[in-house]
């Protein structure tokens, strides 16, 4: 049996596509270069491209290579993707996570009980999360749902100084909900 060995040339992917777009990684013959500074330096080859950045001992990074001629700034690829890093991480920091918090009612709740799910949904909105109110409805309760249509209106009236109704009440299966969010303050 005849087998047939190939050899191949096994190139290094990486995570970050972005690395096939750096010195070697350039597949375009003619590019648009521009140089540390900013400047210009207007079209030329790879070759001529790389070998400008190795005299000034940086990276050719293709900045846009859908242009045409696709476009190369020579700069410092490692110094650029720890600035892009950093940048990521300060608006990770600053993004603000919503939480959506749950109170449960009933169609029959007694006033103790209402006013304890309130005070909740209160502190919920203060702390600045989302409320959803949900009433279940069991057996025959459900043949009266302006019961728990009322419920859920008068909670939303008593929540109306530190949240606004985002989603009116409304039935999905056996339960009725309705959503509030925080009222955003003015700095």
């Amino acid at each position: 049996m005849y087998s047939r060995i190939t050899t191949r040339r096994w190139l290094t992917i990486s995570r970050d596509n972005r690395d096939k777009f750096v010195n070697e990684g350039i597949r375009a013959r003619e590019l648009r270069i521009i140089d540390q500074n900013g400047d210009q330096l207007g079209v030329k080859t790879r070759n001529e491209a790389m070998e400008i950045a190795t005299r000034a001992n940086l990276d050719l990074v293709l900045v846009a290579p859908n242009a045409k001629p696709p476009v190369a700034r020579i700069m410092d690829y490692g110094k650029f993707k720890f600035e892009q890093q950093k940048k990521e991480r300060e608006a990770r920091k600053n993004q603000k996570v919503i939480n959506i918090k749950e109170v449960r009612l009933s169609p029959s709740i007694d006033e103790h009980d209402f006013q304890t799910k309130l005070r909740n949904a209160i502190k919920f909105l203060e702390k600045g999360d989302k409320v959803k109110a949900s009433i279940r409805f069991r057996g025959r309760a459900i043949t009266h749902k302006e019961i728990g249509q009322r419920v859920l209106e008068r909670f939303a009236e008593a929540c109306k100084e530190v949240g606004t109704v985002e989603q009116k009440p409304k039935m999905e299966g056996r339960s009725m909900f309705l959503q509030m969010a925080p009222i955003e303050e003015k700095k």
